[in-house]
């Protein structure tokens, strides 16, 4: 009986077994089939002696299961891009105990993995920033550590030197009364951030004219000029001087009465750290050309003559920033009460004393005078005039003509340039504006002539 049931039972199952069992040898090679089945259970079916049906529909069964198995993990088991280096995952998708699918696992990691990226590289960032400018910092100090020994022994010929400025009465009694001022001129341009060696105007930030005045009847004698303290630092916006007489530019005082040390301090290098390029450097100002000048009043007019005394012969440099072997300008100051264009306004105007703010009469422009240039932020208009000659700028004034005792306005000039030239010549260095300003070779550029 039990016999018959077995028969009965398997007869429907051997039939749907063979065919699903033909579908899966069709479509599984045959050395994987039955991968993953016991075979222990395999060889007790065969050694029990059993019904050899009841043992074939239990390895179809299997078989089918098997395969279904293998089907669904074929199917599903696609390779999952990993990182170098990363453990291989045991599942790449998970479902919490609610079924709903668990977030992939490589996504957590990648994301992680650029966080802690970004955290490295801005860690990395910072430290070569540092280090970079730390780096630039510990050289720059080495050499200005070098430029200050050399600058103090420097001041040091400076301060001992009692015989640069001569007091001469005879001299002052024959000064003509056009000459308001005379002194020392010097003339600078500084590159601009990252340009070390400029190649032409374009390169240039700015452009300064230092003057040094000196007592109406003095004369020049020996060695670097004395520190007085009363040096003026002018800036020119425009970069250079007037070339034809069509030119006029603003100029105006930052310093006024400046020491040898405030000029060092205003022309040295920088360094400084930025977040894009790691470290800035601002150049050193560089001198290209020193001489006399003088300002001078025609009555009606002020101007600013000069006559260089180095370099002997000007370069292209000089004539591209507007200098000559002398030459001279027309020079107007600017009242800081009148209104003006946006552009040609300082933020903050210079602030004259009432007996000095009555002279501009409520008008715009006056005639310069060097009191003016006491005061921080004077501005004042410089128009082109004598183009390689001091032109007007040194007409004899009538008075004066008609007194023997008084020179002539080019013939004082004359003279300063040439107690300068001899100066100039027996100075130590190289360059005379360095022994004159105590300015160290390590430090800043010497007079150049080209680019």
């Amino acid at each position: 009986m039990a016999s018959t049931r077995s028969s009965q039972d398997s007869s429907p199952a051997a039939t749907n077994g063979n065919k699903r069992a033909a579908e899966t040898s069709a479509s599984l090679p045959p050395t994987k089939r039955g991968r993953g089945r016991p075979k222990k259970v395999q060889k007790t079916l065969e050694e029990s002696g059993g019904v050899e049906d009841t043992v074939k529909d239990k390895n179809i069964e299997d078989d089918a299961e098997v395969a279904k198995q293998f089907e669904q993990n074929t199917s599903s088991a696609t390779p999952a891009k990993r990182g170098r280096g990363r453990p291989k995952k045991v599942q790449n998708t998970a479902k919490d105990t609610n079924g709903s699918a668990v977030r992939n696992l490589d996504d957590v990691d990648i994301e992680g993995d650029e966080a802690i990226a970004k955290q490295i590289k801005n860690a990395i960032g910072a430290n070569a920033e540092k280090n970079a400018f730390d780096d630039v910092k510990a050289d720059t100090d080495n050499v200005k550590k070098v430029a200050a020994e050399e600058q103090e022994a420097l001041s040091k010929d400076i301060d001992n030197n009692n015989n640069s400025v001569i007091k001469d009465d005879k001299r002052e009694a024959a000064i003509p009364s056009s000459i308001l001022e005379k002194g020392i001129i010097y003339f600078f341009f500084r590159g601009r951030v990252g340009i070390e060696e400029p190649q032409g105007i374009e390169d240039i930030a700015r452009s300064y004219i230092v003057l040094r005045p000196l007592p109406l009847g003095a004369k020049l004698g020996e060695g670097p000029l004395e520190d007085s303290g009363n040096a003026r630092l002018l800036v020119l916006p425009k970069k250079m001087l007037p070339k034809s007489r069509q030119d006029r530019f603003l100029v105006f005082v930052e310093r006024p009465s400046s020491t040898i040390e405030d000029l060092r301090e205003q022309f040295a290098s920088n360094e400084y750290a930025t977040k894009t390029s790691c470290t800035s450097h601002t150049p050193s100002a560089t001198p290209f050309a020193e001489g006399i000048y003088a300002m001078t009043s025609t009555g009606r007019e002020s101007h600013l003559a000069y006559h260089l005394t180095v370099p002997a012969s000007i370069g292209e440099i000089q004539k591209e920033l507007g200098l000559n072997g002398k030459g001279s300008f027309v020079v107007s100051a600017k009242n800081p009460n009148a209104p003006g264009p946006a552009n040609a306004t300082l933020d903050n105007p210079a602030s004259y004393p009432e007996e000095i703010q009555k002279k501009f009469r409520n008008l715009r422009w006056m005639p310069l005078e060097p009191e003016l240039l006491n005061y921080q932020n004077t501005q004042f208009l410089i128009i082109g005039e004598g183009m390689g000659e001091m032109d007007k700028a040194v007409e004899e004034m009538s008075k004066d003509a008609k007194d023997d005792e008084k020179e002539k306005p080019v013939e004082e000039l004359e003279k300063l340039q040439e107690e300068d030239h001899d100066r100039v010549e027996h100075l130590k260095g190289d360059d005379p504006v360095f022994a004159d300003l105590g300015l160290s070779s390590k430090e800043y550029s010497k007079m150049q002539t080209t680019w």
